[in-house]
C-alpha cells in the first residue's frame, strides 16, 4: 500500500506544479483575478494533500489498515474538492457549467477533512510509551 500512496503522492504533486504553473500563465488573460486565485486555492489544497500522502506513505505511526482509509479520503476528496474549483474557475474558457456540481466541493472538502481526522485519533490511541 505504501508504494501506491508514494505513487499517487508524485503524481499529485506534478499535476498541482504543472496546474499551478499554467493557471499563473496560461489563464492569466483568460480568466478573472477571483478566478485565478480560487484556481490556485485548488491547486494549493492539492499539493497540501500530496505532501499528506507522503507523509502517510513514509510513516510507521499510521496503521496499515488506517493509512489505505486515509489514501482513499484524500484521493477522493482531491478529487472532488480541487477538481471541482478547477471546473468552476475555468467555466469562462471552458463553456461548461459547472455551478450545477458545485455542491460536490465541499463533500470534497469534509473527505479532506476526515482524513485528518482520522489521522488524529490514530495518534491520539498511540500508546504513551511509543511517543
Amino acid at each position: 500500500m505504501n508504494r501506491i500512496i508514494l505513487t499517487t503522492a508524485a503524481i499529485f504533486g506534478i499535476i498541482a506544479i504543472a496546474l499551478g504553473a499554467f493557471g499563473a500563465h496560461g489563464l492569466k488573460q483568460l480568466i478573472s483575478v477571483d478566478a485565478q486565485l480560487t484556481f490556485e486555492t485548488g491547486v494549493r489544497y492539492q499539493m497540501y494533500h500530496a505532501l499528506l500522502l507522503l507523509f502517510v506513505g513514509t510513516t510507521s505511526l499510521i496503521k496499515e489498515k488506517l493509512k489505505a482509509i486515509i489514501y482513499y479520503l484524500v484521493v477522493f476528496g482531491v478529487f472532488l474538492f480541487s477538481g471541482s474549483i478547477y471546473g468552476l474557475a475555468t467555466m469562462a474558457v471552458t463553456n461548461i457549467d459547472f455551478k450545477s456540481v458545485g455542491f460536490i466541493t465541499p463533500i470534497g472538502g469534509l473527505l479532506l477533512i476526515i482524513s485528518w481526522v482520522v489521522m488524529l485519533i490514530n495518534f491520539l490511541k498511540m500508546r504513551r510509551d511509543n511517543s
